[in-house]
């Protein structure tokens, strides 16, 4: 299930975010060499995460298998204060538009031989869940450039800020993709599945 972390709930999740920390280290900093974020504790954390930003877990019982990040782009987030490059023009901003950040997947997780991830999908299809009721109709992320076709695959109305830019070794992208109910049926369909991926603890979160 995915479970929605938001300022209003976090005290119920102190203990599971430190998973999601340690993840997140794991993550970015082990595995992809991303040493301007390591810590002495191990612990990745950055400047965005406040109580303005909402954390999507994956969870098997008690453990962080997945996760992500949405910012708001009405405050500060990585695109307006970090990767401003990436974007020619004006910045997407607006309270129906949040920034995607912080995907990961546990290593024990991920499914090999699949062309897509199903803890992926389901983190993906609980933040359109999300958005379709809280409003929230558009995500601008920043992406190595071969994703750009996976997410037009999954119904995403996809569409590039910029010119891709090499960023930690990779060919990064920023774009904005848009969605309605096609993109959760099409999501839905991947998974196999038409029920939601939200936990019911934290459906009450939707428009926190």
């Amino acid at each position: 299930m995915i479970h929605i972390i938001t300022a209003a709930n976090a005290h119920q999740y102190s203990d599971t975010m430190e998973q999601v920390w340690r993840l997140r280290h794991d993550v970015f900093v082990v595995e992809k060499g991303w040493t301007d974020l390591a810590r002495a504790d191990f612990r990745e954390i950055d400047q965005f995460d406040t109580q303005h930003a909402i954390h999507f877990l994956a969870m098997e019982g008690d453990r962080v298998v997945g996760y992500s990040r949405l910012l708001p782009t009405t405050r500060p987030h990585l695109l307006s204060d970090v990767m401003p490059q990436l974007c020619e023009g004006d910045l997407p901003r607006g309270p129906d538009t949040w920034e995607w950040t912080r995907q990961a997947v546990a290593r024990s997780h991920r499914a090999r031989g699949k062309a897509v991830n199903p803890v992926s999908i389901a983190l993906l299809t609980g933040i359109v869940e999300w958005g379709l009721a809280s409003g929230v109709r558009r995500l601008v992320l920043q992406m190595p450039t071969l994703y750009l076709l996976h997410v037009v695959q999954l119904h995403f109305r996809a569409q590039p800020l910029g010119l891709p830019q090499p960023i930690s070794g990779e060919d990064i992208l920023a774009a904005t993709a848009e969605f309605d109910g096609r993109t959760l049926a099409r999501l839905r369909g991947v998974r196999g599945d038409t029920a939601s991926v939200l936990a019911p603890s934290t459906v009450r979160y939707l428009a926190a």
